[in-house]
Order: structure tokens, then sequence, then C-alpha cells
């Protein structure tokens, strides 16, 4: 029997998806002893090394939970690494599809975030230590506390604008609509 040249798409080229071709694909395998499962998550074999492991999801979720990033490193040594990541890290916003990036749990704006830097709050203040801080700090930045001092006048004016954003957003996540 000869050999068919007929293309298996019947003469309609875009039933198949681009890029694909009739060979076989390679797919790695789990780097897991006894693992047949797609290894398809690198993993770092060692701190500061290019070599990678590549696991399925199952045992990458259980060498993430082993991991130790600072093993082999003093505490001082640790706590500079960690002072440099999350400086690093700090360009990626927070993302509220995600919940996981930026500072905070998620639930906080940007804006949100500077505010409470504003009041000098960590980022999961509840919102009566808001109002308690943004009430201590007006009364000793007030212009009429603080008469001619431009400074605090300033001061106050961020506060007041501080408080605006954490308490609007404050009535938006109490706000229910209507059933």
């Amino acid at each position: 029997m000869a050999r068919s040249s007929r293309s298996v798409d019947w003469g309609f080229p875009r039933w198949r998806s681009y890029g694909a071709e009739r060979e076989a694909v390679t797919v790695r395998l789990c780097d897991r002893e006894g693992c047949d499962q797609p290894g398809d998550r690198p993993a770092p074999k060692s701190p500061n090394s290019p070599e990678r492991w590549y696991f399925c999801q199952e045992h990458a979720g259980e060498y993430n939970r082993n991991w130790n990033y600072f093993e082999g490193l003093s505490a001082e040594e640790a706590a500079q690494r960690e002072a440099n990541e999350r400086r690093d890290a700090s360009g990626f916003s927070q993302s509220k599809h995600n919940a996981w990036a930026g500072p905070g749990d998620g639930t906080r704006s940007r804006d949100e975030m500077r505010a409470l830097e504003v009041l000098g709050l960590e980022a999961d203040a509840e919102f009566e230590e808001v109002r308690t801080a943004w009430r201590r700090l007006a009364k000793s930045n007030h212009p009429d506390v603080k008469p001619g001092d431009a400074d605090a006048a300033q001061r106050f004016q961020a506060i007041q604008a501080a408080y605006d954003v954490l308490r609007t957003a404050e009535e938006r996540r109490q706000w229910r609509p209507p059933a």
C-alpha cells in the first residue's frame, strides 16, 4: 500500500490550531521520583542557583511548603535580603482581582494605602483606629491651635484628605444594595 500524501485536515488548514505540527510534542515529566504527571512548574534547586526542578502542581506545592528561602544565611543577611525583596517588590501594584499582590490583604486601594500612611497606621487598621488617629492628628495640627504655622496647615489638609478617602471607602464597603 502506498503512503498517502493527503493531509488529515481535508484541505482546510484553518481547522488546525496555529502552530500545530504533526510531530509529537515533547512533554517534560515531573522531577519527583515515580510521578508521571507533566512537570511544568519550575522551582529552584538551591538559593541563587539558575538550575531548576520541574514539578507537577501537587509536588510543586509540597516543595514550596518545605522551602526555606533564608536557609544558610545569618540573621543579618536574612534581614537584609528580606528588606531588599520588599523594596524591589513594591513596584508591583496590588491587584484586587488577585487579592495577593501588594501591601495589605488586597481589600484597600492604592489611595487608601497612601491615606493610611499619612495617618501613620498599618495596612490592616480598622476604621475605629482611623477615626482615632484622624482626631488626634487633626487636633494637634488644626490652624486654630497653631495659628500662622503654614506647615501645620498643610499637614491638617493632608490629614483631612486622607480621612475623607478612608471614610468614603468605608461607607462604600458598608453600603448594601436594596434587595
